[in-house]
């Protein structure tokens, strides 16, 4: 695909992502992001089949950017505690944004699609937390955790939030709370690196 190709897909990703956010997984059609993009239907349709390729190369694309994150902190040798403290400032900035969630999109589409692919996306999120909390205990930077059960309640807690504060409002202290109890978790009292 050629320079210009990249770029109309990128475009169509970024408003679809802002259309997924506001209307949700199935209220998006095909029309809405031609008109949001200022496509054509054969021009929408030369890179994408349906509303559910592009939700899916969106969420996979957060979830490459994600992973590299990690791989290419650990790559550098980056302090693992400076990497949680990214990540999880960057969770906060997210549960806070509550315009730009993804959240019933992703559950609308779990209700009209099969669910292989949000298992796939699970199972590289579970390898993303897995592959940062071993290097942060082999270089002794975070406790003796049990990974397993850690990474489930660092998931799960996020995606809770994340579902919840489409149905009351959380406040940032909640948020606080709960990224500073993962945080407590892996590293106990040690000053934020």
């Amino acid at each position: 695909m050629g320079k210009k190709g990249i770029q109309t897909k990128g475009l169509i990703q970024e408003n679809a992502y802002l259309l997924f956010a506001e209307k949700g997984f199935a209220a998006v059609t095909m029309k809405d992001i031609c008109e949001v993009c200022g496509l054509s239907r054969g021009g929408l349709y030369r890179h994408y089949g349906s509303t559910k390729e592009i939700f899916e190369e969106i969420l996979q694309g957060i979830a490459d950017m994600d992973f590299d994150f990690i791989k290419e902190g650990i790559g550098k040798e980056q302090s693992a505690r400076k990497i949680l403290n990214q990540i999880l400032e960057k969770m906060q900035r997210e549960l806070l944004d509550e315009e730009n969630s993804l959240s019933c999109a992703i559950y609308e589409y779990s209700c009209h699609c099969k669910n292989d692919f949000m298992i796939e996306m699970n199972q590289r999120a579970k390898q993303k937390w897995t592959l940062l909390l071993e290097y942060g205990i082999k270089n002794e930077e975070f406790k003796p955790v049990d990974i397993e059960s850690m990474v489930d309640i660092i998931l799960y807690a996020y995606q809770g939030i994340r579902m919840w504060e489409q149905v009351i409002p959380i406040d940032v202290k909640t948020v606080e709370n709960v990224l500073e109890k993962i945080r407590k978790d892996l590293v106990g009292d040690y000053d934020r690196v």
